[in-house]
């Protein structure tokens, strides 16, 4: 989690007093994709979860700084993948480099997904949802998904990349 001096408007002990409980988490990291008007973007994302059962609702936070963000402010669907333990190089190509100098999907297999999504080949498990709703969160904004379509890995698959896996990556934009 970042320090306090680095986030606007953030009384330090507001931040601080959540890093204990934060930090025993290991979260899974998804690399969420957008396209919209021609434009592709993607990045990595530590924010996300199932929030509901019925219907079936997911919710992804992406960062106000990065470009994923400004594409999917235009939005109507996005991809959410989970990669395998062993696809770090999947995970720095979407979390250290910035689609603002870097075309990741020129480096990465991918094809479009229902609603021109991008999926990526490699990505054991995804699901392309409806963007129903956006609520600001501060430095992140939550993008409210209603699943559309989805490939689910093997019952007996490998395992996934989680936050402990990434903690190496330097983020290609700040986090806020």
């Amino acid at each position: 989690m970042r320090p306090a001096s680095d986030l606007p408007g953030k009384e330090p002990s507001t931040v601080t007093e959540l890093d204990p409980f934060t930090d025993a988490l290991d979260f899974p990291l998804y690399v969420v994709t957008v396209e919209t008007a021609g434009e592709r973007a993607g990045c990595l994302v530590g924010f996300g979860s199932q929030c509901s059962i019925r219907p079936a609702r997911f919710m992804v936070w992406l960062s106000r700084a990065n470009r994923t963000y400004r594409v999917a402010a235009r939005a109507d669907r996005l991809a959410v993948h989970v990669l395998r333990h062993d696809q770090g190089h999947l995970a720095r190509l979407f979390g250290g480099e910035t689609g603002d100098r870097t075309d990741k999907f020129a480096r990465a297999a991918w094809h479009p997904g229902p609603g021109g999504a991008p999926v990526l080949d490699e990505a054991p498990a995804w699901f392309v949802g409806r963007i129903e709703k956006r609520v600001d969160g501060g430095d992140h904004v939550g993008f409210l998904l209603a699943p559309e379509a989805a490939q689910h890995p093997a019952a007996d698959g490998p395992r996934l990349l989680t936050l402990t896996d990434g903690r190496d990556i330097t983020p290609g934009h700040p986090a806020n």
